[in-house]
């Protein structure tokens, strides 16, 4: 069936070679071909010999397929290549890296198969077959008769054995003249061709709705044609030689194509007979020959591989459609269920999947077959009596079914391929029968038309929800249900593996619990004894058991009912109806069949749910119901309440993790015997359904949950109720929803609330994009996916984060305290990490923040939080320092000498991306302390403009900053020494660095302090980092040149900063202040590769030449000489410091040491003190790690890497055209690590760090702000 609107992806990997995999596609459906994380940033090229439109189908032409990139530049995560398939067949693909072939795979798409005058389809799964010998047919003109009865019992597809001349063996797969019909169906005045046949079989495809396959014969022949030989089993055939090309036995080809060409002329399909021992080669040329004649072949095959992997390589190559299973191989009843089960169908109460999403491996269509004409004879091997209910297990099967004239009969033994030469009987509706006829009162016909016509209504109607129960050892119950309508067909059949004449079945039946209300009884039948003569063997015709009728009633009500004694009703639950069935005549080889609804106010429920999701997706227009007594907010679409709804509403709609929510007096679902929930919002739920609606895992805990009661549900809706405003209207929409998903049968839950929350949540992810930059409106999925990591960390809570703004600001967003019931400020704030740093006082970092602002929530467009964070946080400044960890301004700890740097280059960003940017300078900054020794002030107290705030901490540097912090001691630090209280930061007046820091204490991100007595660390700073620190110089670098260059436009009123000598005012210019910088910055910290630079003071400390050090004037000298990353924020923020060609230098070594999976190694892997693995909770003697004193020495940190690769982009500009090319490509395919893992993550973020090689951290947050951030930079540079 052409499923228009369907597209699935095919994400390609380096070296995978999915020869053996199979991916089944229809017609009308999309391909797309991505790049997996392996080939991201890389030159691929997919080549497929799917031919272009117009074109011929050639196996051996390939052709390249064009790349699309929908959001053209920044990464990868959208690329894609696509084929529109419209052609049946088998196509391979393969995709290469510069010449070198990569992997490849094959892919199969399904013949649309047509019957009737009027060519309506018939789809795959209500094939009903028949396979006939032909050389029992009889007389061609005696053929219509006999074949008849599979028309009358309703089967729509008849398979012949081969209907070529036969060899003296009288095998029927034994030719001897390919080219010829078997002179046996010419009668003395009629001579049998085959376009004679070839009429029949159109005849029957317009007036008999039937198709007609028969079988091809390739590796074997019972011909005397000359070839090179060798003798096989049956005593006349000869196993043919081909040769490895058409060249090496030309008439043979020759002769077998034209043979082929027959085929396909005449037939709407072919069994290849031998499969597994014919040549692929010589059967790919010879179905390539039948599929130019007819392109919606029908390919049928039987393989004995016993191998998946190896069916798949004949169904790969050959493109065959079906493989024949059968029925026979179940050594019982339960075995018989399990094959039903593997063959087709999803479970019932399935997910529904997205319209676009990854091809899956699948298993080959089944043509399930209770009996093929190989089988021993059931009734031999089982009985007569379960002839009856394994056809009616086997019908039930979600796939082709099909079975072998002679076994509706009951025909007693095997009808042989080679010893038969009887012929088979012919319909005659009359009462009296006479030798050679057949009719309803024949073995089990009547059954059987009743059985076929299900199984063809059941496909036609996408009944594909398949359930088998196994009631008994000798019962199955199969169910298969239609996720449109909700209506189930039950078939309970009692199978007769054993003769129940000579072993027992109990009387006693259990009884069976059927949910919904039956509607009717569409058949029951049961096999019956009657008088007859006893069977004998016909000498002309093919006859079976006279003694054995089935007793049929089709379309009953249960009252009516011969096999079920009663019919009760229990309630289940509130909407759950289940009828319960006793049974009294369900005697061995009987089968009941019912149809069964929704309880009506259940069927009702989901009729309105159905119309109200067709908002979100057209698939649920089937089924739908409309909605007179809704409640009325369902009367407005979904996405006009979303709308309403601001970032930071999103951010409580959709994350909040654990300890955010627990500061709300809430937290997240726990799902019993699983876990809790990641997020409390719809995220949390919706990373759990990511992993379980693919594989429609329905026996998960979040489904037993779902199943086991409402408390889920009301969670979702209830969470956000409490909320007000517009985050409530969204939970009042969910809750009106919910009233309707409360009142469907439980089994379906599961799927109708993934559906709810799929549509919403889907909707409020297109809220949070429209309301962001166009950079994220119109970025790749990956630039979008991270993009939420602002939704994510920059929230609101209960309490205020940041202290309050000067009340003569402007658009500051006030809300009612509930408790004082006064107007507050309520500001977003922006959380360091997830789950660590995210509540209370350890939300708010100053580093953190301003590390994080530009990427979160500049380049995404949220000027006016940012503009908010960047005042609060200039209103807390003291000594000339930002805080550290800011407590709400009032419990600060100004323990850090970077944070204000930070903060300064965020106010410059702020300037240059947000139109009208340098406004900022002007805007009032409340002074929480006013001066270094004043209490809290309240806002308003004091009011500054910013360009006041930034004067004064550029002046106190220079000035020299030095005190002791507030409350030393263990109380705000139980590791720390007494000296590390001390705070000092200064301006070398020489060099124009920032330095400071002692020994005992960490003014950097690199901030680990020992807490290990056992290994005699506590107290000590892993990486004091004192001095100047690198990325600290260029920091105040880029901030000394953008002053310089706004007070030369007269931008901001100071033109430097004063400073006292020897008694005297002197005032240092920021243009002389800038030129100090520069003129020292790579003369002291480049490691020259000449041994005999002047400039190195301590040249028996350098180990590695062409870098950058990591400090300058550190208190231990060597740390000065530590390889590390962070000289690459210099090369971001100040790039006029390096001369391109060392800085490029330096960044490849940097790769070469520190660049890691996702992350960047925070020491060189040479270093003695380097450990790759942070274990927070391990206490030993190792000084070296104790208490995960390793944090900044080796483990791999996310943000770093964002600066290294935009230091990479930014010099290979310079460098030239081929280098800058090839960095994009290493970017790209770093970055796509990263898309990986965010995709992967049911945190949506990226981690703080990992351990070496990417390894996973237990201890670092999950999501991390400063991560996603310096990634989503690198996407905006690109």
């Amino acid at each position: 069936m052409p499923s228009s609107g369907q597209t699935r992806l095919l994400h390609l990997d380096e070296m995978e070679k999915l020869d053996k995999t199979l991916f089944r596609l229809e017609q009308g459906f999309e391909l797309q071909f991505r790049l997996g994380p392996t080939l991201q940033g890389k030159h691929v090229t997919v080549c497929t010999n799917y031919p272009a439109s117009g074109e011929v189908f050639d196996r051996h032409k390939f052709r390249t397929l064009s790349w699309h990139n929908p959001t053209g530049r920044e990464d990868d995560s959208d690329k894609y290549c696509k084929l529109d398939l419209q052609i049946s067949g088998s196509y391979q693909y393969y995709f290469s890296l510069g010449n070198e072939k990569s992997g490849g795979g094959y892919i199969v798409v399904d013949p649309i198969l047509r019957v009737g005058a009027d060519n309506h389809v018939l789809p795959l799964d209500c094939v009903t077959l028949q396979t006939f010998l032909a050389k029992c047919l009889g007389p061609f003109h005696e053929w219509e008769d006999r074949l008849k009865v599979a028309k009358e019992t309703g089967y729509n597809m008849i398979h012949f054995t081969p209907l070529q001349k036969l060899g003296p063996s009288r095998s029927c797969y034994s030719l001897a003249d390919q080219l010829e019909v078997n002179p046996e169906f010419s009668s003395h005045n009629k001579k049998c061709t085959w376009s004679d046949i070839g009429a029949l079989v159109e005849k029957m495809k317009n007036e008999w709705n039937m198709l007609c396959i028969t079988d091809v014969v390739y590796n074997h022949t019972g011909s005397n044609v000359y070839m090179r030989r060798e003798l096989i089993c049956w005593g006349d055939s000869v196993k043919l030689r081909y040769g490895k090309k058409p060249e090496d036995c030309p008439y043979l080809w020759a002769h077998m194509k034209k043979y082929t060409e027959i085929t396909a002329k005449y037939f709407h399909g072919v069994r290849l007979d031998n499969c597994h021992s014919t040549p692929i080669h010589v059967a790919e040329y010879m179905l390539d020959t039948a599929r130019k004649l007819r392109a919606d072949l029908y390919v049928v095959a039987e393989l004995f591989t016993g191998n998946e992997e190896l069916d798949n390589i004949f169904v790969n190559s050959l493109g065959i459609t079906s493989l024949i299973r059968e029925a026979m191989t179940a050594y019982n009843s339960h075995e018989e269920g399990r094959l039903v089960y593997r063959f087709g169908g999803e479970p019932v109460g399935s997910f529904v999947q997205p319209r676009l999403r990854p091809l899956m491996p699948a298993i080959a269509h089944a043509l399930f077959m209770d009996i093929t004409h190989d089988n021993e004879c059931p009734i031999q091997h089982r009985s007569a009596y379960d002839a009856l209910p394994s056809a009616m297990i086997v019908s039930m099967a979600c796939c082709a079914t099909g079975s072998t004239k002679g076994y509706d009969e009951l025909v007693p033994h095997q009808i042989s391929v080679v010893s038969e030469e009887r012929f088979y009987s012919k319909w005659n509706p009359a009462a009296q029968l006479t030798s050679g006829e057949a009719n309803f009162q024949t073995g089990i016909l009547a059954g059987r038309l009743a059985i076929n016509r299900l199984h063809q209504e059941l496909g036609a109607k996408g009944f594909n929800q398949v359930y088998v129960d196994q009631v008994d050892e000798d019962i199955v119950a199969v169910t298969r249900h239609c996720p449109n309508t909700h209506q189930s067909v039950v078939a309970v059949s009692r199978t007769a593996f054993r003769d129940p004449k000579t072993s027992f079945y109990s009387k006693e039946v259990p009884e069976m619990c059927i949910p919904g209300k039956i509607e009717e009884v569409v058949l029951e039948a049961r096999t019956i004894e009657r008088n007859a003569s006893p069977y004998k063997k016909d000498e002309h015709f093919i006859n079976g058991l006279p003694n054995f009728t089935v007793e049929l009633r089709e379309h009953i009500q249960i009252k009516d009912s011969k096999i079920i004694k009663q019919a009760g009703t229990a309630i289940k639950g509130p909407n759950e109806f289940v009828q319960e069935i006793e049974f009294e005549n369900l005697t061995p080889g009987s089968v009941i069949v019912f149809r069964v609804s929704l309880d009506p106010k259940a069927q009702e429920a989901v009729g309105v749910l159905r119309n109200h999701l067709i908002q979100f997706s057209p698939h649920f227009k089937s089924g739908s119901l409309p909605d007179d007594h809704s409640a009325p907010i369902l009367k407005t679409l979904f996405s006009s309440i979303a709308s309403k709804l601001t970032l930071a509403d999103l951010n409580q709609v959709l994350y909040r993790c654990e300890a955010e929510e627990q500061e709300d007096g809430g937290g997240c679902y726990n799902i019993p015997n699983w876990s809790p929930l990641k997020y409390a919002g719809l995220q949390g739920l919706m990373s759990v359904m990511a992993d379980i609606r693919p594989k429609n895992d329905l026996g998960h805990p979040f489904c037993d949950n779902l199943r086991s009661g409402d408390w889920m549900i009301d969670y979702v809706s209830n969470r956000l109720i409490s909320r007000a405003g517009a985050c409530a209207e969204v939970g009042k929409w969910l809750k009106a929803m919910f009233v309707y998903l409360k009142r469907i049968p439980r089994y379906l839950i599961p799927c109708y609330f993934d559906a709810i929350l799929v549509g919403a949540y889907t909707t409020l992810l297109d809220v949070a994009w429209h309301r962001m930059s166009s950079f994220v409106q119109n970025g790749s999925t990956f630039v979008k996916h991270l993009s939420l990591g602002s939704v994510q960390m920059c929230g609101i809570g209960k309490y205020s984060c940041l202290p309050d703004l000067s009340p003569s600001l402007h658009d500051v967003p006030c809300r009612l305290n509930e408790i004082t019931n006064e107007k507050e400020q309520c500001c977003v704030s922006l959380a360091a990490g997830l789950p660590h740093f995210s509540s209370g006082i350890f939300r708010s970092w100053g580093r953190d923040t301003f590390i994080a602002l530009r990427g979160l929530m500049l380049i995404t467009g949220r000027y006016l939080e940012a503009r908010n964070i960047i005042l609060a946080f200039a209103g807390t400044l003291r000594h000339g320092l930002i805080p550290n960890l800011l407590g709400q301004g009032t419990h600060a700890r100004f323990n850090c000498r970077d944070a204000v740097w930070w903060w300064l280059q965020c106010i410059q960003d702020y300037s240059k991306i947000v139109p009208n940017g340098l406004d900022i300078l002007r805007c009032p900054v409340s002074r929480l302390y006013p001066r270094d020794d004043s209490s809290p002030q309240p806002a308003g107290t004091m009011d500054q403009p910013l360009y006041e705030v930034i004067q004064e901490a550029m002046q106190r540097h220079m000035e020299g900053i030095n005190f002791r912090e507030r409350n030393a001691g263990p109380q705000i630090d139980r590791n720390m020494r007494d000296e590390g209280f001390n705070v000092t930061a200064g301006v070398d007046t020489e060099t124009g660095f920032v330095f400071g820091g002692n020994r005992f204490n960490c003014g950097t991100w690199m901030d680990k302090m020992g807490e290990s007595d056992r290994a005699r660390n506590r107290g000590i700073p892993a990486t004091a980092r004192d001095g100047s620190a690198v990325e600290i110089v260029g920091l105040c670098k880029s901030t000394v040149r953008w002053l310089q260059d706004l007070s030369k436009k007269n931008v901001f009123p100071y033109h430097g900063v004063t400073i006292k000598r020897h008694g005297k005012e002197e005032t240092i210019t920021y243009d002389e202040w800038n030129r100090k910088i520069q003129g020292h910055f790579e003369r002291l910290f480049f490691v020259s590769e000449n041994p005999a630079d002047p400039n190195e003071k301590h040249p028996n400390l350098v180990h590695k030449r062409g870098i950058y050090k990591d400090s300058y004037g550190a208190s231990s000298p060597w740390c000065d000489y530590q390889l590390r990353p962070n000289f690459t924020v210099a090369m971001v923020v100040a790039p006029e410091l390096f001369t391109p060609e060392k800085a490029w230098k330096a960044l490849h070594i940097a790769e070469e040491k520190l660049l890691g999976p996702l992350g960047m190694k925070t020491l060189d892997p040479d270093d003695m003190v380097y450990c790759g693995v942070y274990d927070n909770a391990l206490d030993n003697d190792n000084y070296n790690v104790a208490k995960g004193f390793n944090y900044h020495q080796g483990p791999e940190w996310l943000w770093p890497i964002g600066y290294f690769l935009r230091a990479k982009l930014y010099f290979s500009k310079l460098i030239g055209p081929e280098i800058y090319a090839k960095t994009v490509l290493l970017i790209k395919n770093v970055l796509s690590h990263h898309y990986v893992h965010l995709e992967r993550s049911s945190w949506k973020g990226l981690p703080e760090l990992t351990n070496e090689n990417g390894q996973y951290c237990p201890f670092s947050c999950e999501s991390q702000a400063w991560s996603i951030a310096t990634i989503l930079e690198v996407l905006y540079d690109l």
